[in-house]
């Protein structure tokens, strides 16, 4: 009992200390509020806190979800790096999905930490959310969002560490969050397709399924382009030190059905750039061809479909030596404006460009546009042939090989039939077996056309021949005639 009136005594003992304490605090700060000036003040507690966090081992990164204007590219990759490394045993998570076709997406909730360990460090991290005092006050831009609006609520992620680590966290480990974050994206990112309209470029998502796997064209060729890609983006230093701008321009010429828009779509998904989609048509005047250009984003293709199509690329001889047509009529892009779109100095305005022009007349272009340094690469998309056929079949079907392949693909060396042509038959029945006798049916009609084809132009030939030789008859007995009558 006696012990228990020791504890008591000793407790109430505690409580009076820590109120008369606390009341001589308030006493002090009332009497510094009112004797001391403000400036001292501030003064006094900034070098308090200076003390203190000089005293602390610990050092904090605040990283802003915003700075002014403009979204902070830190506080975006911070995001997207931790949630992969999320725990989801964490009380409280934040989940979304912004795509059907994307996986759910975790980050962190209000007050919640994690612990990240990079290179024997380890950094804490925490969500803050905070109201936004001057939202909807108009004064200043703090805590404007990216389209310009104000936000009610002011995110931003705290990092904390040991000071040792100081230099570690912002010379390696914040780059390299940056660069985790940027490859992360590059994998998930939806493409765009962008059509442009007057002066300005509209976008669409871009879900072609083509790749290089799925596409149906030679194996030398596709891996010919697959390296000349891959060497490409790789060489950012090399075409600065060699002093040209970082763009590679492809030349696709074939038939029609050939896999030129399957091709492009392929680069586009193994490389994960953008693509936009050129309507020379709708493009009025160089100076517009001009910002479209400026208007592209870095890691894009540039494509000009059926470019033969597009503009009259032969009449260079009718523009004036400012490169606009000489006819008041004509207010199309001219050739030379391309060749500077395409090469010149407005062709240095973005980096890791790609350009693509593609044409079932290659005859027709004119060669100004087929040197190197326009279209370095030219990638002739050819009929179809057994290694084509082979992958269609493997699309279509599921199958690597089967008894009837030896005759189609005899028949296929035979005849001009394109891989649109192959894959439409395909598709026409599930049944493998039916499906195959029904490209054979069709193959075998597509040569026995051939061959009549053939032998109506030897005989439409053979008439001709004689027509013009009873022509030049006529033309000798004329002559001859007239010979006479002058005798």
């Amino acid at each position: 009992m006696a012990t228990y009136d020791k504890a008591i005594e000793s407790y109430k003992k505690a409580v009076t200390t820590a109120a008369s304490l606390a009341a001589s605090a308030m006493l002090v700060r009332g009497v510094v509020n009112e004797l001391v000036p403000y400036e001292v003040r501030d003064l006094l507690f900034s070098g308090l806190g200076y003390l203190r966090s000089r005293m602390s081992s610990q050092h904090t990164v605040v990283i802003e979800e915003t700075e002014g204007w403009a979204t902070n590219q830190l506080y975006d990759a911070a995001r997207t790096y931790l949630a992969t490394r999320i725990n989801t045993d964490m009380q409280r998570l934040r989940v979304s999905r912004v795509d059907e076709g994307k996986s759910l997406m975790f980050s962190m909730e209000e007050g919640e930490e994690m612990a990240d360990l990079h290179d024997g460090a380890e950094f804490r991290w925490r969500l803050v959310c905070r109201d936004n005092p001057g939202a909807g006050a108009g004064n200043g831009n703090g805590g404007r969002s990216g389209n310009g609006g104000y936000r009610v609520e002011v995110r931003s992620f705290e990092m904390s560490f040991h000071k040792k680590h100081k230099e570690k966290a912002i010379a390696s480990y914040l780059p390299y969050i940056l660069a985790t974050a940027k490859k992360i994206k590059e994998q998930d990112r939806t493409l765009k397709i962008y059509m442009n309209e007057g002066e300005s470029w509209f976008a669409i998502d871009l879900h072609h399924p083509s790749t290089f796997t799925t596409l149906a064209m030679d194996h030398k060729m596709k891996q010919s382009v697959m390296d000349d890609l891959e060497r490409f983006v790789k060489r950012k230093e090399y075409y600065k030190r060699i002093g040209k701008a970082w763009k590679r321009g492809y030349l696709l010429y074939g038939p029609p059905g050939t896999g030129k828009s399957s091709l492009i779509a392929a680069m586009a998904n193994y490389l994960k750039f953008d693509v936009y989609d050129l309507e020379l048509t709708e493009v009025n005047w160089n100076s517009t061809l001009r910002r479209l250009l400026i208007g592209m984003t870095n890691r894009s293709i540039l494509v000009i479909e059926d470019i033969d199509c597009s503009i009259d690329l032969q009449q260079r001889a009718d523009e004036g030596q400012d490169g606009t047509k000489s006819s008041p009529s004509e207010d199309k892009v001219t050739l030379s404006g391309l060749l500077n779109f395409v090469d010149g100095l407005w062709s240095t305005s973005g980096e890791e460009r790609i350009i693509i022009f593609t044409t079932n007349y290659k005859e027709r272009l004119d060669p100004a546009l087929l040197r190197p340094g326009r279209m370095d690469m030219h990638i002739h998309m050819g009929y179809c042939c057994p290694e084509s056929f082979r992958i269609l079949a493997s699309n279509y079907h599921a199958i690597s090989d089967h008894d009837r392949y030896p005759e189609i693909e005899e028949l296929i060396k035979e005849v001009m039939v394109t891989p649109a042509e192959v894959a439409e038959v395909l598709m026409r029945n599930d049944d493998t077996d039916i499906a195959l006798e029904g490209l054979i049916q069709f193959l075998k009609a597509k040569r026995s056309d051939a061959k009549d084809s053939k032998g109506e132009n030897v005989v439409h030939e053979a008439k001709e021949d004689r027509k013009e030789m009873m022509t030049e008859q006529d033309i000798s007995g004329d002559q001859n005639l007239n010979d006479a009558g002058k005798e």
